[in-house]
């Protein structure tokens, strides 16, 4: 498990400045072009094979931090949801989800974000949410801390599940093992289903305690590997691993009831 603080300042170096403000400006660039479809009535949804929706705007996004990233950086690799992935040789990784929660988009629905994460030699460097329906972001850097907007962003001080309010993107029952979703539902939490990347938003910002996921792919929980530990949560793969792997379950929390979770989760 990580302790974010401890890793962010004690271990590794802080990521660059310079570095950080480009990723910053690339991804609020990505976007907010989404907003060019979002809630219009010619929006076309195509299905991928794997039964989960795309549109034009998802791609466009995507193309527009493929190149961006690509120009300034053309020797790291870019691995993107919808494109090949474009492999480099230096020891940055940059991650690109252009439209996590494409069903909520597709519907209207404001809660659906964009998701831009970096790695480095070190690990997890930087970490970006923007949800540019609601006109807000929760961005990290290594080191740097998180903010949203000009405000420092920070976990909850909550330290008992009961008082807890847990999130996940689904709690359909193919997805949930059934005695892990029994122990969650009847912990004497506020459950809720706040999901994909705002889930995440709102345990960084203190909203809630827990955003719980079953099954993630890569581009999905990339971002969070620097922003919870840089709101000084926890975030670990179901049974306590922190290395990024695709298609684990999640849990980010206020890292006060990170145990207590995980113990309801195995």
């Amino acid at each position: 498990m990580l302790n974010v603080r401890k890793y962010a300042y004690e271990v590794t170096p802080p990521v660059e400045k310079e570095l950080f403000s480009f990723a910053c400006r690339v991804a609020e660039e990505a976007a907010q072009r989404t907003l060019d479809w979002f809630q219009k009535s010619d929006l076309i949804t195509d299905i991928k094979p794997d039964g989960t929706e795309v549109t034009d705007a998802d791609r466009s996004a995507e193309e527009l931090l493929r190149s961006e990233i690509g120009k300034e950086f053309p020797n790291d690799t870019i691995i993107g949801e919808e494109a090949e992935d474009s492999v480099g040789n230096s020891s940055r990784r940059w991650i690109i989800d252009p439209i996590d929660g494409t069903a909520s988009f597709v519907r209207g629905v404001p809660l659906y974000s964009s998701l831009l994460a970096m790695f480095d030699e070190h690990g997890p460097a930087i970490g970006i949410i923007h949800l540019p329906a609601l006109k807000t972001s929760l961005i990290a850097g290594r080191g740097l801390g998180a903010y949203t907007g000009e405000q420092q962003a920070t976990v909850s001080s909550v330290n008992s599940i009961e008082e807890s309010c847990i999130s996940s993107s689904s709690f359909d029952q193919p997805w949930w093992p059934e005695k892990a979703l029994m122990n969650i539902t009847s912990c004497g939490a506020k459950i809720r289903t706040w999901g994909d990347g705002y889930g995440y938003f709102l345990v960084g910002t203190g909203r809630i305690e827990a955003m719980i996921d079953p099954s993630l792919y890569t581009y999905d929980v990339a971002a969070m590997l620097t922003i919870i530990p840089e709101c000084g949560g926890t975030i670990s793969t179901w049974s306590g691993e922190t290395k990024l792997a695709n298609s684990k379950g999640w849990v980010a929390t206020n890292g006060l009831i990170h145990q207590e979770v995980l113990s309801k989760l195995t």
